[in-house]
């Protein structure tokens, strides 16, 4: 995480750990996939979520936004996904694992 709290873009490593699927959601609205978070944990304890988001008036086959977001622990990035989770279900979207 930076000084201020937040969470950092990932940035490429010459050499990425090994890493294992912790969690992953897709999320819905209207029957249609609009976003997937994935969460991946290292051995070192850092966990890497994978996000991507596919806008609604996109061109069927082509590809979302992706970002990946780095975190310290599995706490952390545990609390960015329920916070994004959570906002995208006030916004009428349904949340499947």
């Amino acid at each position: 995480m930076s000084r201020n709290g937040r969470a950092a873009a990932a940035s490429p490593s010459p050499a990425p750990l090994p890493r294992t699927e912790l969690y992953a959601y897709q999320v819905r609205r209207e029957g249609r996939v609009v976003a997937r978070l994935r969460a991946l944990g290292a051995p070192d304890g850092s966990v890497l979520v994978e996000t991507e988001v596919l806008p609604v008036g996109r061109p069927a086959g082509e590809d979302g936004i992706s970002r990946p977001f780095e975190f310290p622990d599995a706490d952390y990035a545990r609390r960015f996904v329920d916070e994004a989770l959570l906002a995208l279900e006030y916004l009428n979207c349904e949340v499947v694992e």
